[in-house]
């Protein structure tokens, strides 16, 4: 065993000890083989937990090639270990290669998948438009994260979604735990290891207060920080107002930000018009999917000077002088630079989205081709699930109470 192949191991071995709900669903199904049959193309940050997950797929019964959802998320050690030591078939390599990123995913499409696991929405867009003939044998798509699902919704909205799909993200026991406590601690991580700054008695703007904005906010709270948080939304910024954060515009907020964190999921968040206004020694991350909420077309462009100043950390001098720093080229950082989110986090998100596709497998030619809600039986098996990892035991609804409820 190479040096490569030895360390995957030995990460997805430490990550599997924690992943006690995939190891509860393993013990239940594995008699039961519940995908045997299924071609699955899993399309994520290849780390050691996703790669869990692929392999708990083929234990399933399935036949499971993988790839990764971000060029700069791909970890080789475990591509290896997946490749070589447990013989799934991967196409996938850390790379700054856009090109070369873009012809795995193709590559891993001619498997012809039955059902696709996506992260992002890569695949499921490259099936509906560029390569639509791997539609035929396609029974459904489950996908990962708020962004995926914003693209799957505009195609269902548009009417050309062909298979029936799953939102996993907006499962409950996805998003409220995944999106809140994952982000806000993976992202901190992405950012202290690359900088090893402190976080006590900066001015931290958060964009964007969705789940993933709320835990990244909360956490910089707790690390010390003062918080400001921008919106667009009248209701989140409400929210955050209570939550004790101050609400601002991002082109007040520049001017005060020591470290800025995306969360969004859209484009042009930090632009040109925010560049100019900072501190000198601001530093920038994205946690949203996409390499797009800084604008960083726009800032090696109005960048006279570029260079490393960290592993990981790119510093730009503007023209009025002052330096700014980015992290992980502007993409999502708690991947590109740290490990992601913790383990046991995971397991439970990774839970949702392996009993989605069992969902989309067994009810395949049933379903309509929309994009749909994580089912409530998926979301109350999982938590019921979690609980026993956790040893802990909660009361149940005596008959007379359940008649109450439901009486009028």
């Amino acid at each position: 065993m190479n040096k490569s192949v030895e360390l995957g191991v030995k990460k997805m071995e430490w990550a599997w000890q924690y992943m006690d709900v995939l190891r509860k669903i393993k013990e239940k199904y594995i008699d039961e083989q519940p995908f045997k049959g299924a071609k699955v193309v899993v399309c994520c940050h290849l780390e050691a937990k996703t790669a869990n997950l692929g392999r708990l797929i083929g234990d399933l019964g399935a036949q499971v090639w993988v790839t990764g959802s971000n060029p700069l998320s791909t970890q080789d050690d475990i591509a290896d270990a997946l490749r070589e030591h447990y013989g799934i078939t991967v196409y996938a390599k850390h790379t700054n290669d856009d090109e070369e990123f873009r012809k795995n995913l193709y590559k891993v499409l001619e498997l012809e998948p039955d059902l696709i696991l996506d992260d992002g929405g890569d695949l499921a867009t490259i099936v509906h438009t560029e390569y639509t003939n791997y539609l035929k044998n396609l029974k459904g798509i489950s996908e990962e994260t708020t962004t995926g699902v914003h693209r799957l919704r505009a195609l269902d909205a548009a009417g050309k979604l062909a298979v029936p799909a799953i939102a996993a993200n907006d499962g409950m026991m996805k998003y409220l735990f995944d999106n809140r406590y994952g982000t806000g601690q993976s992202t901190w991580d992405g950012i202290i290891r690359s900088t090893n700054v402190s976080i006590a008695g900066k001015t931290v703007v958060v964009a964007g207060y969705g789940w993933c904005g709320k835990g990244v906010a909360m956490r910089a709270k707790g690390l010390g920080a003062k918080v400001i948080v921008t919106e667009v939304d009248p209701i989140k910024s409400i929210e955050a107002v209570m939550d004790g954060f101050q609400v601002m515009p991002m082109i007040k907020a520049a001017a005060l930000g020591d470290i800025f964190a995306t969360l969004t999921g859209d484009i042009n968040v930090i632009t040109t018009e925010h560049f100019p206004l900072m501190k000198e020694g601001a530093i920038l991350a994205n946690a949203g999917h996409f390499d797009v909420e800084i604008s960083m077309k726009q800032l090696k462009e109005y960048s006279v000077e570029q260079w490393e100043a960290r592993p990981n950390v790119i510093g730009y001098k503007l023209p009025n002088s002052k330096s700014i720093y980015v992290i992980a080229e502007g993409r999502l950082v708690n991947l590109a630079a740290a490990d992601g989110h913790p383990i046991e986090i995971m397991d439970t998100s990774f839970g949702v989205q392996l009993m989605s596709l069992k969902y989309l497998w067994e009810n395949q030619g049933k379903l309509e081709n929309h994009l749909m809600t994580v089912p409530e039986t998926i979301d109350r098996e999982l938590a019921m699930i979690k609980l026993q990892t956790m040893g802990i035991q909660i009361d149940e609804l005596t008959d007379e109470q359940k008649k109450y409820l439901t009486s009028w």
